[in-house]
């Protein structure tokens, strides 16, 4: 019963693994070490963060909504924000290509208390996102997803 629990404990982390090496390839990010970070959902299971800088914020929502706020397809959804040098909100959804947002009529972003280090990733339902130095990436399995810096917005 031990030794099933952890060959099942490990086959999950490598799938989680294989995963994200299969995201940043499609995406392009060169290949690197990555550690894999917890975050904790509110009692409503959406996860807020931030990144170090203080300049990109996200929220996830899970499959269903939550009490106050539908998801576009029902399906779950991540939201980034990106501060400066102008604000720009990216989604993405459970189907479709990301959708990226000049025109935010509720900017409120980056107060989550929550932290998304560098050089870790976190997988959030269906979709996986990485935080370095560069931007944020987040993106499903099949390939798309968005990338945010500030420099740089894309939606693939």
């Amino acid at each position: 019963m031990h030794t099933l629990r952890h060959r099942r404990a490990f086959i999950r982390n490598a799938a989680v693994v294989a995963g994200i090496a299969i995201v940043a390839v499609l995406l392009g990010v060169p290949a690197k070490a990555f550690e894999l970070q917890d975050m904790y959902a509110n009692d409503e299971g959406q996860v807020e963060f931030v990144l170090p800088s203080g300049n990109i914020g996200c929220i996830y929502t899970p499959e269903g909504g939550t009490s106050f706020y539908e998801t576009w397809d029902g399906l779950a959804e991540i939201q980034c924000d990106r501060v400066q040098p102008h604000y720009v909100r990216a989604v993405l959804g459970g189907q479709d290509e990301a959708v990226i947002l000049d025109d935010v009529g509720d900017p409120g972003c980056c107060g989550a208390e929550q932290v998304f280090h560098y050089d870790h990733v976190v997988e959030l339902g269906p979709f996986q996102c990485l935080s370095t130095r560069k931007g944020l990436t987040c993106a499903r399995e099949d390939g798309h997803g968005f990338f945010l810096s500030r420099a740089s917005v894309e939606a693939r």
